[in-house]
């Protein structure tokens, strides 16, 4: 029905959309300047895809929430799947991808795994993240100033709490960053992105095969266990069991790698903020909220497109178009909070969508959550004179499904000229 059109790489999280042409890089991070979005001030804006195509995209919190929850007249399932004719490829690619589906499919993926992400089970994985954390800061520690946070924290965290999760081998892990890092990447061609998507899809599928074979106290293993026989209509099959993995091998370390990279690089550029996270580690939980409203690493929510001619505001959004939530300008939005383009890690939380809204809000956000709650703070503990090893802008990461940077030297101890220019590339996550 739509001539829109979506990725068909489209695997990583609700808050894995679209970076709209009118913004073609990131939020800024100069030494002493906010960053914004780079759109104008009306609520709803036509703005040119990453593809090429037409959107709208809104801008406001209240428009936006009501957007993302409004699954019958703003529909992800209805989004054409660009280049792809076969309705059974179709299938292929949106098996086990709830965030490519509406209810009731979206409904019965979504079912089958959220016990998993609750905050009870999250609450006990908290001792196994913070032994992960610390095992990470000690072999930083044990490496040396400098090192590249991007190699030695960021990822290796989320990268290995997923894999113990899911049931994947941590030793794959660099080949799954790489091809999750390729499929979000605008500037590469579809087609590179599709056969990196195709092979994340036959890894997991033989993943979910092994695991068939003998299954594990994981989350493979238990889906397998209970939903994995084909004996109710509830059940899932290899394809699904493979996208809902893939699914959630991607948005489990890519959203959270960049959090912890972006947070640090923030968090060392406002000291006084840094200080409030240390002095106060009560207040944990608040300066996550406030980091995750603040940074919004995502662009924009999903794409999603209208079912029915919708007006929000003064415009008429037709049938058939394709809508798009700038999540950074809808968490700035003084409906929102007061002074929203400022970082303060005193403020109360706030009703923030940096994980989405709606029935596609982040399965792992209270993973996500936690993760960041601990390793914050145990960073600039065993660290507390860390700083950055660069003196200029980082090489950000911009024409991707979530923003971040390739690379964050830091340093710590005595400054030494010699040392902060010292090889930074040395593996220490391992």
């Amino acid at each position: 029905m739509s001539t829109s059109t979506a990725s068909t790489t489209d695997s990583s999280s609700e808050t894995g959309g679209a970076a709209p042409g009118r913004r073609p890089t990131p939020p800024l991070f100069r030494r002493g300047e906010d960053f914004a979005p780079q759109l104008g001030d009306a609520a709803v804006e036509r703005i040119q895809g990453p593809f090429g195509e037409p959107v709208w995209a809104i801008t406001t919190w209240a428009d936006g929430r009501a957007v993302l929850s409004d699954a019958e007249r703003f529909s992800r399932e209805q989004l054409d799947l660009q280049g792809v004719d076969s309705p059974e490829e179709r299938r292929r690619i949106r098996a086990g991808n709830m965030l490519t589906l509406d209810p009731p499919d979206h409904t019965r993926l979504r079912r089958a795994v959220t016990a998993e992400f609750t905050v009870k089970r999250i609450r006990n994985l908290r001792p196994r993240i913070e032994q992960i954390v610390d095992d990470h800061l000690d072999r930083m520690e044990a490496h040396g100033s400098p090192v590249d946070l991007t190699d030695a924290f960021a990822p290796a965290i989320p990268s290995l709490v997923i894999c113990e999760l899911l049931g994947v081998p941590y030793a794959d892990r660099h080949d799954f960053q790489s091809r999750a890092a390729t499929i979000i990447d605008f500037t590469l061609p579809m087609e590179t992105r599709r056969q990196v998507s195709l092979e994340m899809r036959t890894y997991m599928r033989e993943l979910v095969q092994q695991h068939r074979r003998d299954p594990g106290d994981d989350l493979l293993g238990r889906l397998i266990t209970r939903r994995g026989s084909g004996d109710d209509p509830d059940d899932l099959d290899d394809d699904e069991l493979a996208g809902l993995g893939n699914l959630l091998l991607i948005a489990g370390h890519e959203t959270t790698s960049n959090m912890l990279a972006l947070g640090t690089l923030v968090l060392l550029r406002q000291p006084d903020q840094r200080r409030l996270l240390v002095e106060h580690p009560e207040n944990v939980d608040a300066a996550v909220e406030e980091l995750l409203r603040y940074l919004s690493v995502v662009h924009m929510a999903l794409p999603r497109v209208a079912t029915t001619d919708v007006t929000i505001g003064d415009v008429t959004i037709p049938r058939g178009d394709a809508v798009v939530v700038s999540l950074p300008a809808a968490n700035r939005d003084p409906e929102l909070v007061e002074h929203g383009r400022d970082l303060d890690l005193g403020r109360a939380p706030t009703n923030h969508m940096a994980f989405g809204h709606g029935i596609h809000h982040c399965l792992g956000a209270p993973l996500a959550r936690a993760e960041m709650q601990i390793a914050f703070p145990r960073l600039f503990a065993r660290f507390p004179d860390l700083r950055l090893a660069l003196d200029d802008d980082p090489d950000f990461r911009t024409e991707t499904f979530i923003y971040g940077v390739r690379s964050l030297p830091v340093a710590w101890g005595p400054i030494d000229a010699a040392d902060e220019t010292a090889d930074t590339t040395a593996e220490v996550a391992r």
